[in-house]
């Protein structure tokens, strides 16, 4: 008894088989790789804060663009500024760039890998990762957030994004002022001695105020932003 073809899940590639990838032109199957970490948010985030922002973005992006297929989200990444508080977990810049190398080149049968960088404790490496894989003639996009609101870390932005996304894992009530001093001033301490030596309880910025509300616009944003940069760079 022959059967109907089964759709790939809407953005997912986990969800596919590779006979279901393979009945479909390379155009049509352009990676999203979430970045975020697993890393201290202050008192009142989670320690996957980044990674839920991440993913929430590329499933904005798979919505809107139908050739889109998020891989499975990278969780543990390079978050040695953070080891001073229980919980953070690491692998380094080295190897995070060179695990992102492998996985693009292990690629080669898509049409392209997008970047979705979460946490910019990553930057460096993904930026040594795409001019690598570009100067080896590969497709591949790096987007990070650009929210210019001097709220570094565990502060009102991420706050409202979390509100907006997964509000049951917000401790709201634990939500309370960090350092506040604009990020360029904190840079030599930071690179020293790490978050814990600038700000005791983890935060970057003043989380009060956060509201659901401004999450939701602020995801809009972020969507909105990486939809033209997809579009700027789509094959």
């Amino acid at each position: 008894m022959s059967s109907l073809p089964h759709p790939i899940s809407v953005g997912r590639l986990a969800d596919a088989t590779w006979k279901e990838l393979a009945n479909t032109a390379p155009e049509a199957r352009v990676l999203v790789v979430p970045i975020g970490s697993c890393e201290q948010h202050g008192p009142h985030l989670p320690l996957d804060t980044d990674t839920r922002i991440a993913c929430a973005v590329a499933a904005g992006l798979a919505a809107a663009r139908p050739e889109v297929l998020i891989t499975p989200a990278f969780g543990i990444t390079a978050s040695g500024e953070h080891q001073g508080f229980p919980g953070t977990l690491s692998i380094g810049v080295t190897v995070l760039e060179l695990v992102l190398i492998e996985l693009v080149r292990s690629a080669d049968w898509s049409g392209g890998v997008v970047f979705v960088n979460g946490h910019g404790g990553n930057t460096t490496a993904v930026n040594a990762a795409v001019a690598v894989l570009r100067g080896e003639g590969r497709r591949v996009l790096a987007w990070w957030p650009r929210i210019y609101s001097g709220d570094a870390h565990a502060g009102r932005t991420e706050t409202s994004l979390m509100l907006a996304i997964a509000p049951e894992t917000v401790r709201i009530d634990a939500a309370s002022p960090g350092r506040t001093d604009p990020l360029t001033e904190l840079l030599t301490e930071l690179r020293s001695g790490g978050v814990a030596t600038v700000s005791p309880n983890g935060v970057l910025g003043d989380p009060t105020g956060a509201t659901a509300d401004v999450g939701v616009e602020l995801l809009g944003h972020l969507v909105s932003d990486l939809v033209r940069r997809f579009d700027a760079w789509a094959p």
